[in-house]
């Protein structure tokens, strides 16, 4: 929640190009250099935009917002007591306009720009990387902004837009974006309409902020609406992604197996038929078969030619946290995933399972502060999918670790798997390297491409991919 410059603006016209319904309480010529929603970070010039939070309320901060210069403010009320030279835009909602307000503060850049937004619970950071790579392929400038690029999925609205400025002003044409549900919850993407909207599934997760599936499901259809986009593609083969695709409301086209055949997965690459042509992925793992799918119905959608999505797929590299294969001499098979959802485990132990030449062994944990009920499916999932079980720390948090294990193994099926808990996610990971036999696949799953722990309000550096390649170094030279 930054503070961003502006082209100077008169309050107006802001309200005007925003297109909003909204009263002004004082002068209307008033101009606007500058935009956050953060009083502490507020500079002379700038407008203040007052949000509602679950532990928070922006109206609070407007004093010191006026102290530090501001010369407007967002509000969803009028305020007797703020000073008459500081304009007053109210509105029903703040939150439900930031958008729109955002977008035009920063010149609507989503406009010059072709916008694909990808939403599901798995596969989008995946499948927006291999995008990206398909648009480059056939001569595009395009950047991708998801969970690897920022501390959030979507970034909040003044974030997103001033970031869309920021792709136009440096010369991009294409931005292809993860979409989180939150973030269409919030309207953060508010003020952006996408050329191509991808829907990659729908799975069990964020159900401590939705409540159920259902509602779950109605933030993400509002992503498929001609308010938010122009065209969309959907996984035909999830139940979820069927059902909007029965209830379109806009052009909408389906992705599935059925539409490929001679599908080939290792560890390192996929490879299939996908309209009499023959198309390669370095990157293992079935799941990245879908994930390509819909990054290949995308850029049909985009107008990209055959060969260039053929070729472009070829060219892929591996996406950071995603079936990452850590390289070693020692004949085992190490993979780091972002898993973290009961759908993502299991189907990153099946996909496993397939291509494993021994034992699957499974590292993982569940985070804390976050939705309690998966916890023990998880436990299931990896003792029916894995011969070995490992349960660890992953982002306790605010909540005792030992806790969170316990409610991950209150799941487990000892019949299936030998199952064991080791809280330091480190001596976890060395201990599945350590005792793997050669040949044995070793699966740690849940924080794929994150640097870091989150325990007791503290972030320490911690990656999976860098703590497996040091166990590795340590089995090679125990073996000399």
């Amino acid at each position: 929640m930054a503070r961003h410059s502006v082209s100077p603006v008169s309050i107006d016209s802001l309200v005007l190009h925003a297109d909003i319904v909204a009263t002004i309480v004082g002068d209307k010529n008033v101009v606007v250099t500058g935009i956050t929603q953060d009083s502490r970070n507020v500079e002379p010039g700038d407008i203040l935009c007052c949000i509602r939070g679950d532990s928070f309320d922006g109206h609070q901060f407007i004093g010191e917002a006026v102290s530090r210069g501001a010369v407007a403010v967002l509000v969803d009320h009028i305020d007797e007591s703020i000073d008459s030279s500081v304009v007053q835009i109210v509105v029903t909602d703040v939150r439900q306009v930031l958008g729109r307000i955002a977008s035009a503060v920063f010149g609507h850049p989503a406009s010059s720009l072709k916008m694909v937004g990808i939403t599901g619970t798995n596969g989008k950071t995946s499948t927006a990387a291999i995008l990206g790579t398909l648009i480059e392929a056939h001569g595009g400038s395009v950047y991708v902004m998801g969970t690897l690029t920022g501390a959030r999925t979507t970034p909040e609205s003044i974030d997103l837009h001033a970031q869309l400025r920021s792709c136009v002003d440096a010369g991009f044409d294409h931005v292809v974006m993860e979409v989180s549900s939150h973030a269409l919850e919030h309207h953060r993407v508010d003020g952006i309409v996408f050329d191509v909207a991808v829907f990659t599934n729908l799975g069990h997760d964020h159900l401590d902020f939705h409540g159920n599936m259902e509602s779950y499901f109605a933030a993400k259809r509002k992503l498929f609406t001609s308010e938010l986009a122009r065209v969309a593609v959907v996984n035909g083969d999830d139940v979820y992604g069927h059902q909007l695709h029965k209830e379109a409301v806009i052009p909408t086209s389906t992705f599935s197996l059925a539409n490929i055949s001679d599908v080939e997965v290792t560890a390192s690459h996929v490879s299939f038929t996908w309209n009499n042509l023959g198309v390669h992925l370095p990157i293992g793992g079935s799941f990245t078969v879908m994930n390509a799918l819909a990054a290949i119905s995308a850029a049909s959608e985009l107008g990209i030619p055959d060969e260039r999505i053929v070729s472009g797929c070829a060219a892929v590299q591996t996406v950071p946290g995603r079936f990452e294969l850590v390289p070693n001499d020692v004949d085992l098979d190490v993979v780091v995933d972002f898993a973290h959802t009961p759908e993502a485990l299991d189907g990153l132990l099946s996909n496993a399972r397939e291509i494993a030449r021994g034992r699957l062994i499974v590292v993982f944990g569940c985070g804390g502060d976050r939705d309690h009920a998966k916890r023990p499916l998880m436990g299931d999932i990896a003792s029916r999918g894995a011969d070995v079980v490992i349960v660890t720390s992953d982002n306790p948090r605010s909540e005792d670790p030992d806790r969170i294990i316990a409610e991950v193994i209150s799941g487990v099926d000892t019949i299936h798997a030998s199952v064991s808990s080791i809280v330091n996610r480190e001596k976890a990971i060395e201990s599945a390297i350590l005792g793997a036999k050669r040949g044995d696949m070793v699966v740690i799953a849940g924080k794929g491409h994150e640097t870091t722990q989150e325990a007791n309000g503290e972030l320490t550096p911690s990656s999976d991919v860098a703590i497996a390649a040091g166990a590795l170094r340590i089995r090679k030279e125990n073996t000399k």
